[in-house]
């Protein structure tokens, strides 16, 4: 297993190596609605190996790094060839301006809440709404529908709109909750709801200014995933 404060491990170099070929992507967009077989094999590459370096940090341990890097990559990778396309005249701009909204709120969100401790794990709309906006730039690129399909990849992208907005609002009602919400010192009732267990954490870092809780981030993804909501996380200093 990899340590947690690991910054060379094969993830983190997959992530920063998408991160930084980024810009040749955008570069291979074409300047017209036709589409390319480069770009589509490009996006394709570059989509994928978001799955591979989340697969290897799950199999050999996330790192603090790549808890941070892997969501940096994919907004730039997904927004800049977003937006590359509306220069293009290929996607309306207003679609893209909302989901770029949404990204840029929900991330200051991210920081602050972060700042105090919270740990905001990315929620399962939230990964459908990235799953879209990537099948939405492909769909675009692939000449077979760039052009005959128009209503595929205009399809994903509405799709994606809608995601990115019902999720941002799922964000802003939970950190609603936890600011109505006062820290229980101990078992009591939070927000109305009685807390039916208590999960203490270890292991937290500080990464570039904001706290990475990769631990509460895990068992709140984990918890979320059967229904499970976590009102309050209590941080205490070393």
């Amino acid at each position: 297993s990899v340590p947690p404060d690991n910054i060379a491990t094969w993830a983190n170099a997959i992530t920063v190596g998408r991160l930084l070929l980024s810009p040749l992507m955008f570069w291979a967009i074409p300047n017209d609605d036709q589409g390319s077989w480069i770009a589509f094999v490009m996006w394709f590459v570059f989509c994928s190996s978001d799955g591979i370096d989340g697969y290897i940090a799950r199999r050999h341990g996330t790192t603090s790094a790549g808890a941070f890097l892997d969501p940096l990559a994919d907004k730039v990778l997904v927004l800049g060839a977003m937006f590359t396309l509306v220069s293009t005249g290929v996607f309306w701009v207003v679609p893209v301006i909302i989901i770029a909204a949404r990204e840029f709120i929900i991330s200051v969100y991210r920081v602050i809440v972060g700042g105090r401790g919270i740990s905001v794990p990315a929620s399962k709309l939230a990964k459908y709404k990235t799953l879209c906006q990537q099948l939405a730039v492909a769909f675009a690129l692939l000449p077979l529908t760039a052009v005959d399909a128009t209503w595929l990849w205009q399809g994903f992208l509405w799709i994606a709109v809608v995601l990115a907005v019902v999720s941002g609002a799922q964000y802003l009602v939970a950190a609603r909750r936890l600011r109505d919400a006062r820290a229980p010192s101990t078992i009591e009732q939070v927000g109305g709801v009685t807390p039916r267990c208590a999960v203490r954490a270890v292991a937290t870092e500080l990464l570039l200014g904001q706290i990475i809780d990769s631990n509460s981030a895990w068992m709140g993804g984990e918890l979320a995933a059967h229904g499970i909501d976590s009102l309050v996380q209590v941080k205490v200093g070393d």
